[in-house]
């Protein structure tokens, strides 16, 4: 019963920044995975970073590891995606899911439960 709300998209140039928020509510679990994915016109969804929901571990795609932070405010039930030095090829539609009660933290996307609708990211040259 997560439903998930995702903001914070929008256009930016080379170089720039931006931080997506997804708002959560219902049950979630220290042992929850909270992802982020995103899919580009033609091209297949990609997982993009992970975290446990209790804190601790994180994941990340090799293509935005040391530009991407995610974290999570289990206070405000939210989890972010802080975006920095984005590129063109980072725009896509960016969509943050959870994975409700899992030891380990997926990639497929297969393993996640909930999704958002999406918010888009569009990075100009």
């Amino acid at each position: 019963q997560v439903q998930l709300v995702e903001s914070g998209g929008g256009l930016v140039q080379t170089g720039g920044s931006l931080r997506l928020s997804c708002a959560v509510s219902g049950r979630t679990f220290s042992s929850s995975v909270m992802g982020w994915f995103r899919q580009a016109p033609g091209k297949e969804r990609e997982f993009v970073a992970a975290i446990y929901w209790g804190g601790g571990s994180t994941r990340y795609a090799d293509s935005v590891k040391g530009r991407f932070t995610i974290s999570r405010d289990n206070a405000k039930n939210t989890l972010y995606l802080q975006m920095n030095s984005l590129k063109p090829e980072d725009t896509a539609v960016y969509t943050c899911a959870v994975d409700r009660d899992s030891i380990y933290i997926g990639s497929s996307g297969r393993e996640y439960d909930y999704w958002g609708q999406g918010t888009q990211v569009t990075v100009s040259s």
